[in-house]
């Protein structure tokens, strides 16, 4: 069982790097959540780190044409297999026969998230002993503003397993982050040359005006404080017991 508490105190104030190599050295079963640019510069960070990379991504099947454009050139650019996770076609299609294909704009994004990516990245998850992701303190209001480096995933976690979760660009403002896409010369998904900041599903996303926060590009119906898709769901569980 990890201790958490004393890898934390470990990690605090790390680097984005040394808490990777720390995650990587800890955990031979680990994996990096790729879909963003947050995302990309872990990989660019890690594939120095190791040759045995694990990384994978979710086809909700409503992504931009770009994003999979983007995913493609990942792959080749580092030389790295990417598991693809794809949803359950009996749940997708019992969800369009009872309610569209649109039922999210009425009814919130939850139903749709949960089939699309939350059931596939469960399954995932299942298969790993810890996973590494591109969470950033300052991506949304009201649900990362606590975000540690390290944490128990509880909204993964069983009875009978641990999950870990590393998040190390926590600390790392949007501007760290593409300052070091820039800087490597990292791959990056061409909707950010369009306004795109935060990027999900082609019918949930839209680009952002100057000054907007990145997340009111994401599911704009809704509530702001809400916007979790359920892929990090421990974070609306840690605010509602605040």
């Amino acid at each position: 069982m990890t201790d958490i508490g004393a890898l934390q105190q470990e990690l605090a104030g790390q680097s984005p790097r040394a808490i990777l190599k720390a995650a990587l050295t800890q955990f031979d079963n680990i994996a990096i959540s790729f879909s963003g640019a947050e995302d990309v510069a872990l990989i660019e960070m890690a594939h120095k780190l190791t040759d045995n990379l694990q990384v994978f991504t979710l086809d909700t099947g409503r992504l931009h044409p770009e994003t999979y454009e983007f995913v493609e050139r990942v792959r080749t650019h580092y030389g790295i297999n990417i598991e693809v996770m794809f949803p359950d076609a009996k749940e997708i299609e019992d969800l369009v026969t009872r309610k569209g294909m649109f039922s999210f704009y009425k009814d919130g994004h939850s139903e749709c998230c949960g089939i699309r990516k939350v059931n596939p990245l469960r399954r995932k998850l299942a298969t790993v002993d810890a996973w590494i992701t591109g969470q950033r303190k300052d991506q949304s209001p009201g649900t990362r503003n606590d975000v540690p480096v390290v944490q128990i995933d509880e909204a993964f976690s069983t009875e009978e397993r641990q999950l870990v979760k590393f998040n190390p660009l926590a600390n790392w403002t949007s501007k760290e982050v593409w300052d070091y896409i820039r800087m490597t010369e990292a791959p990056y998904n061409k909707l950010h040359d369009r306004g795109f900041v935060s990027i999900g599903c082609e019918p949930c996303t839209r680009p952002v005006l100057p000054g907007q926060h990145e997340r009111e590009g994401r599911w704009w119906w809704e509530e702001a404080t809400q916007k979790e898709c359920g892929l990090h769901a421990g974070n609306l569980i840690a605010k509602d017991n605040q």
